[in-house]
């Protein structure tokens, strides 16, 4: 045999893998030499899932597939996570989790691993966030704080900077699907990137990198939520946008709160085919904001694709031409030159789709990792 394995061991192997869920017989297998035929196995996964969730400013999204790539939970909550503090937030996000998993058990999928993604600078060994400034966390340890909560114990639960995960579902099934050479921006209140380079997803030696939202590009500009003044997503952020478009609608205020991005653009398109002429300035601007991070970018990690996310894929028709032209006008000639935007067709669910393929990622490297199911 070519696997060097004896007959018992083989079949051995291949019982503990029905019995975590991972293969299933198919019948017999006649391949027309005499004696009996052998039973046919083809990998399964329909009965494990992954569970990605996301907490960003304003939402909380869900997202759940099996190994067989079927999605089984696509979801997104309003829910103003920037306001409700990390107690209230992580409590709302228990309980997100906990009706998820009663979708999968009623599929009768079994959840191999749980991945949240947080727009910040996460510690992943410990789980912990150590600051989310436009969601005002400082050292808030989401495991512990959802095992405290009684999502199961059994069930492995990881904590990943939001854009990196992006970064991963465009890698994997966007956009720029195999592009090896690639930059995501989330276009949220705030700004992350995640940098796909050679093929993998670079993230510095804490796992920091991608933090561009908070590079200072305006030292007399609009203050941040980070405490510094004329950061990138100050330029370019939701946030910004809705500042510059809708002036009389005070971003996060209690009256004016709107829970989803969406019906924030809703609004301001709203008001651009009423002839409001601040809608198409405040979008060049952010375009030429745009234009000009992305140009330090391309000049840092030379990529082929910039691949926008968020509010920024919605209105990329007229977002991209401004942030073309600035790129070219500051970038190196020929990296500039070879690299490209590009919409993201995930929505705003990336960086939970992203969260789901790292449980997807752990499963197939290690089946193990798998509870054996009761018969």
């Amino acid at each position: 045999m070519e696997t060097g394995l004896n007959k018992t061991t083989i079949t051995s192997l291949v019982g503990e893998l029905q019995a975590r869920g991972l293969v299933k017989e198919i019948g017999p297998q006649h391949a027309g030499s005499v004696g009996r035929p052998g039973l046919a196995l083809v990998l399964d996964g329909s009965r494990v899932g992954a569970l990605g969730l996301e907490v960003n400013v304003d939402y909380i999204a869900a997202f759940a597939a099996d190994l067989a790539g079927r999605v089984l939970i696509d979801r997104r909550i309003g829910f103003d996570a920037m306001g409700a503090g990390p107690e209230r937030a992580l409590d709302k996000l228990a309980q997100v989790i906990e009706k998820a998993i009663a979708d999968l058990d009623q599929l009768e999928v079994t959840p191999a691993g749980i991945t949240v993604a947080v727009p910040g600078l996460i510690d992943a060994a410990t789980g912990t966030v150590v600051v989310a400034p436009n969601l005002g966390w400082h050292g808030v340890s989401v495991v512990d704080w959802l095992l405290s909560a009684g999502i199961s114990p059994n069930v492995p639960i990881t904590v990943d900077n939001d854009a990196n995960l992006a970064a991963l579902a465009e890698y994997s099934s966007g956009v720029a699907m195999n592009t090896p050479n690639l930059v995501y921006l989330t276009g949220e209140v705030g700004v992350g990137c995640g940098v796909i380079s050679g093929g993998r997803l670079m993230s510095g030696a804490d796992g920091f990198a991608g933090e561009v939202g908070h590079v200072v590009v305006d030292p007399s500009g609009e203050p941040c939520g980070c405490g510094r003044v004329g950061c990138w997503e100050t330029k370019v952020g939701l946030a910004a946008l809705v500042r510059m478009a809708t002036p009389d609608h005070a971003y996060g205020t209690h009256q004016q709160y709107v829970r989803d991005p969406e019906r924030r653009l809703a609004e301001i398109e709203q008001r651009r085919a009423e002839g409001d002429p601040r809608v198409d300035a405040a979008v060049t601007e952010v375009g030429r904001w745009l234009g000009r991070g992305t140009a330090l970018l391309v000049n840092l990690y030379n990529p082929r694709v910039i691949v926008l996310g968020g509010y920024f894929a919605q209105l990329a028709d007229r977002l991209i031409p401004v942030a073309q032209t600035e790129l070219q006008r500051l970038g190196m000639t020929v990296a500039a030159v070879r690299c490209d935007f590009a919409a993201s067709n995930l929505g705003f669910g990336a960086a939970s789709r992203g969260a789901v393929n790292v449980v997807i990622e752990r499963v197939l490297s290690d089946p193990t990792t798998i509870a054996i199911r009761s018969t």
